[in-house]
Parts: C-alpha cells; sequence; structure tokens
C-alpha cells in the first residue's frame, strides 16, 4: 500500500487528533513554501475554506435551468423538481428548494454560481477524479504530489525542522476530520500533518512514538504518530485560539445533526479566536446517488440528496452569520467542490450515474453574487451518456481566487499548475487586501432587472455622501461602462446607468464609495 493511501484510507491517519467539540481536527503543518503560496510574508488576514462534497454531486438538481424545463422534464421526470418549486436566482436559473437559506445568501449579495466546471476528458472514477481534483492536474497526467505539497518540498526541503517559529506560530491549513487531504502531498512526504491530543495513546512529551510491528503496515504506523509527534506543538495555538472565541450565531443546528456545520462552527471560532491559519478543508459524503437519490413515491423535493442540499445551505449560512457577529466575514472565502457531476439522465432506480461537470458554489461577503456561465444545454432526448459540458476548468476558479484573496502572482499560479488558466472574477476587487475594512453598500438595489438591450437602469442606495463610482464589468472582470465618477452628496441616490451599445449578457454593477461597496449582477436582453 502507497503511504499517501494509507494516510487516506486508515483510521490511523486520526489516532492522535486533538478534538474540539468532538470533531477530530488534522492540521496541515505551517511552512513558509505554503505561506509565500498565499502570500503569507505580507502577513494576509485572509482565509480560504474548501468544502468538499464527496461522491460526486448532481449539479443539474442543485442549479437548475429554468429555461431548459421540457428537456430536463425528458432527461430525469422520475427525479427532477416541480418547476414552481424551484427558487429563481436569476430569469434563467434556479436553485433547489433546501437550499433556501443559500438562496438569501445570493440575494444579499454574498454566494456565487460558477456553471459546469469540470476538466477536459474527465474521469468518472471517484479515487482518480477525487486526485485530479486535489493535485490540480490535467486528467491524462497523473501527479502524486499535491499543489501545495510540490511548494512545500521544492522550496523548503528541510520540513518540517524549525517549525513552528516566533514568525509563525500557528498551521496554515487545517483539515476537520480523518482524511488526510492530497492537496498536502510531497514527493517523499504529506505535508498534511494531524494534530495530536494530550491524551492520546503515544509518547507524546517524551519526544518519542510507541513501538509498532515491524512489517509494512507497521512502518506507515510508525510514520504516523511521527508525523503526528512534530505538529503537536500545533495543539497549544489551535486551543488558545479556541479559548479566545465562542460561537455567537444561533442558527447552528444540535451538535452531531449536521456534520458540516460542526466543522464550519469549528473554522469561524478559529478564525474568531484569531489562528492565522490560511486554508481550512471540511468535508460532507453521501453525495454518490446511483439510486433513490429521490423516494420512489412522494415528492420529488425530498430524499437524499434534498437532504445533503440541505445541510450545505444550513451549515454555510450559521457559518456566515457566525463570521458577520464576529465582524471577521470580509476576512473569510468559501467554496464548494465535488470530484465529478451526474449524468443528464436519470436511471431507473431513481438516482443518477457518474458524470462530468457540475456547478460550484463560493461564499462570503468578498464574492461577485452572480451566476457565471449561461445554464449548461441539455439535449431535446438525452441518453444515457450525455454530459453536462464543461464551460470553466475548475484550476480557473482554483488559479482565480488565489490571485484575488492571497495575491499569488500568474508566475507562481503557472508553477504551481503547469501552466496558466483563464481568469474568472468570483471574487470583488480590491477582496485580497490586508485588513480589509471596506464595509458593504446597505440597501443596494438595480431596477429594473433585467434590462432591455439600448435600456436604461437605476442604481438606487443609502449614500454616506463622497467621492462615487458605478462601474459595469464584464464576465471576465474588465470594466465596460463608468456610468458614475463623481462627488455626491450623503442621503439617497437614485442614478441612472445607460446600458445601450453592451451585448447580452450578465454583468457586474459595482458601486464604490470611500469605504464602502457593493455588486449586484445586471442582466442584459
Amino acid at each position: 500500500m502507497k503511504r499517501r493511501e494509507f494516510l487516506q484510507t486508515t483510521a490511523a491517519a486520526s489516532v492522535g487528533t486533538a478534538f474540539l467539540s468532538g470533531l477530530p481536527i488534522g492540521a496541515y503543518g505551517y511552512s513558509p513554501q505554503l505561506a509565500a503560496l498565499t502570500n503569507a510574508a505580507t502577513q494576509s488576514d485572509k482565509v480560504l475554506v474548501i468544502i468538499q462534497l464527496q461522491g460526486g454531486n448532481d449539479g443539474l438538481n442543485m442549479i437548475i435551468p429554468l429555461d431548459q424545463y421540457p428537456a430536463l422534464m425528458a432527461a430525469r421526470g422520475n427525479i427532477a423538481l416541480p418547476q414552481n418549486q424551484v427558487l429563481s436566482l436569476t430569469t434563467n436559473t434556479g436553485i433547489h428548494p433546501a437550499m433556501a437559506s443559500l438562496h438569501n445568501l445570493f440575494q444579499n449579495g454574498k454566494l456565487g454560481v460558477v456553471q459546469s466546471v469540470g476538466y477536459p476528458n474527465p474521469n468518472f472514477s471517484h479515487f482518480r477524479a477525487t486526485d485530479i481534483w486535489t493535485s490540480g492536474s490535467a486528467s491524462n497526467v497523473t501527479w502524486t504530489t499535491g499543489w501545495a505539497g510540490r511548494y512545500l518540498d521544492g522550496e523548503y526541503a528541510g520540513y518540517p525542522t524549525g517549525y513552528p517559529n516566533t514568525q509563525n506560530p500557528d498551521p496554515l491549513a487545517i483539515s476537520i476530520g480523518s482524511v488526510v487531504s492530497n492537496c498536502a502531498q510531497g514527493p517523499s512526504v504529506n505535508m498534511g500533518m494531524a494534530i495530536a491530543s494530550t491524551t492520546s495513546f503515544y509518547q507524546l512529551l517524551s519526544g518519542g512514538v510507541d513501538v509498532a510491528p515491524n512489517t509494512p503496515a507497521g512502518h506507515e504506523l510508525t510514520f504516523i504518530r511521527q508525523v503526528v509527534s512534530q505538529t503537536q506543538v500545533y495543539t497549544t495555538a489551535i486551543q488558545a485560539a479556541a479559548g479566545r472565541a465562542q460561537n455567537l450565531s444561533p442558527l447552528y443546528p444540535t451538535a452531531g445533526q449536521n456534520s458540516l456545520a460542526d466543522q464550519l462552527k469549528i473554522v469561524a471560532q478559529l478564525v474568531a479566536g484569531g489562528l492565522q491559519t490560511r486554508i481550512y478543508v471540511c468535508q460532507l459524503g453521501g453525495f454518490d446517488t446511483h439510486t433513490l437519490q429521490v423516494p420512489a413515491t412522494g415528492s420529488t423535493t425530498s430524499g437524499t440528496h434534498a437532504t445533503l442540499l440541505g445541510k450545505i445551505a444550513e451549515a454555510v449560512s450559521a457559518f456566515q452569520d457566525d463570521l458577520q457577529r464576529h465582524n471577521v466575514q470580509d476576512r473569510v472565502v468559501g467554496m464548494t467542490f465535488s470530484e465529478f457531476g451526474r449524468r443528464i439522465r436519470a436511471n431507473s432506480g431513481y438516482g443518477t450515474d457518474h458524470g462530468s461537470a457540475a456547478p460550484l458554489l463560493v461564499f462570503g461577503s468578498r464574492v461577485n453574487p452572480m451566476v457565471h456561465g449561461p445554464n449548461p444545454t441539455l439535449p431535446a432526448n438525452a441518453g444515457v451518456n450525455d454530459n453536462v459540458a464543461m464551460q470553466f476548468d475548475f484550476r480557473s476558479i482554483y488559479t482565480s481566487i488565489l490571485k484575488d484573496l492571497f495575491q499569488v502572482t500568474p508566475a507562481t499560479l503557472t508553477q504551481l499548475f503547469g501552466q496558466s488558466f483563464p481568469y474568472v472574477p468570483v471574487l470583488r476587487p480590491g477582496t485580497g487586501t490586508a485588513t480589509n475594512t471596506a464595509a458593504e453598500v446597505a440597501s443596494f438595489t438595480v431596477y429594473p432587472n433585467p434590462v432591455a438591450r439600448d435600456g436604461r437602469t437605476v442604481v438606487a442606495y443609502e449614500s454616506a455622501g463622497g467621492h462615487v463610482q458605478i462601474v459595469l464589468l464584464d464576465a471576465l472582470g474588465r470594466e465596460v461602462r463608468r456610468a458614475v465618477d463623481q462627488v455626491l452628496a450623503a442621503g439617497p441616490q437614485f442614478l441612472p446607468v445607460d446600458l445601450s451599445g453592451l451585448a447580452a449578457g450578465a454583468y457586474y454593477c459595482q458601486v464604490r464609495e470611500a469605504k464602502r461597496s457593493g455588486s449586484r449582477i445586471v442582466v442584459v436582453e
């Protein structure tokens, strides 16, 4: 068995894990290599939260193409939602009713949707597809290293010697749960490390580890214990951060009812407690819905997949509420991913089989609250092998978030992923600036919306007074129109925006005023 496989599959990976609120926490040891990736030398206070939806999420049942309902019903009439139950995000795109709280986040400017995310020549194996997403490789290339691990080994070959230290006392990345993510795998050692509990069975305080059998599995167990021992020093920092803050949101469910909410609750506590960790990895399993995705009898709005989507919405909404109550919401960006989507056509078992591309969610106060890309095109009579075509390469989302959140340079991104990828503006401009104290423009509305071509819309908001800009950006984040650029008085503002000459499509309408900003999607029809 390969060491990476052993780390990912055995319970030994969490044997020495510390516990917060009853959940095991594994940590990737802090390293200047990964710090360089996230520009930690500039003391960035930004945080990326990654949620892995394990099993392959059915994107067509989460983000629904309202403009293609006849084709959707023809392909999956036994599992499709009634059209009148779908919650509208835009004129053409909706979201599952189990995710009503995320619908509210979208309306409040804190959720973005990226349509049809995948990669060329998709692989339909859970294990291989997960490796592709976590390594950042192409489907025809096998990289045994993760994208972060390559930096960790290549730039700081001596890790973990010398860490933590006075300048870098905290772990940079933490995974909550027992799985050590492949994204931190280096050429010879997995940089994803467990933080041990002082009550664990091995002898950390003495500097040694328990004796394991002289067998291949025993050697791996010894390695696990050494890794845990090396990162034991991070336990104090995590416990100290947890002691400095308490969860404030009343929206979290009772512990044990929603594992994702339990994990995000810990993330919020650590962020609010001042832990300078840059990346958190959380997980929610159960998305391999080959059968009984919906009940064989009864409403298609219920069932296994609806329950999972409800857990995502409940967890993320409580998390965002908690961050806001602590006034740290502008520091944190979250994203979801799954190893693949599901087929367009449902099977006879009220389920869906392994597919290709699927939507990806980005959440937080600093996201661009829009649907990136049009709905996937569905054939009128989809066959059993028809798939959702890719619109966005997942590496475009990774590199765009790293660029905007952590200010990673294009040269570094190209080195990390082996090539450059198109930029997708899933985050608002200025998101990655250190100590970002900009507030959101309250009650920012655009009407009418959608807008006919060669028409006008009105931006309405309460101005604090001062220099104001209203700009329109296209889907690539390029400024296409500056409607307002002047000093305005404090008070209610109703500002006309001329859309004449713009091509049909979705645009970002941004209000920029001193230390406040706001962003809404405007659709030109």
